[in-house]
Parts: structure tokens; sequence; C-alpha cells
């Protein structure tokens, strides 16, 4: 199985919305924005919160490419943003190895 940080370097999305996603990405807080996304309790392990954002973002991004109208851009941006920061924790916790 892939490691987390793999499969997020696999995923294309066009730039206009990873464009969105980074400066969010600036103002993001962990303890404000993750319960939101998934849910109000503890929060989960980085791995865990990535793997879970990027099922939602999968979902999303189904929507979009099938231009379903249940589809919400906000949202999508929203979930883009989390897995941006997120992976930027965990690769800073990871250390200089992981890059």
């Amino acid at each position: 199985m892939q490691d987390v940080l793999t499969m997020l370097q696999q995923l294309h999305r066009p730039r206009l919305l990873m464009k969105a996603a980074r400066i969010g990405a600036e103002d993001y807080r962990r303890t404000v924005h993750l319960p939101r996304l998934l849910g109000y309790g503890n929060l989960p392990r980085h791995t865990s919160a990535l793997m879970k954002l990027m099922e939602m973002e999968s979902n999303l991004n189904d929507q979009r490419v099938s231009d379903d109208s249940a589809y919400n851009l906000l949202r999508h941006i929203d979930v883009l943003i989390a897995i941006v920061s997120e992976a930027r924790i965990l690769r800073a916790t990871q250390g200089p190895t992981a890059a």
C-alpha cells in the first residue's frame, strides 16, 4: 500500500482549484477547520485525517467531473485546503527525510 504523501503527489486537479487551496491553506487552523469537515470530537492524527479528506475530495471531484447538480465548489475548495494543510503539517513532523 502506498503511503499517504505518495498518494497526494499523484493527485492532479485543475490549477485554479489548487491555487485557491494553497492560498486558503495560509489561514488554516486545524482545530477550527477540521472538525467542520470531519465532524466534531477528537481530532484524528494527520494521516487518518488525510485519508478521510482524500476520500471526501475524490467524491467531490467525481461530482465535479460528471457535472452533478449537487456539486459544491466551496466545499471542494475547503476540503482541498485541509488536504494541503494537513500534508504540510505531516511533512513537517516527519523531518528532512520525507523530502
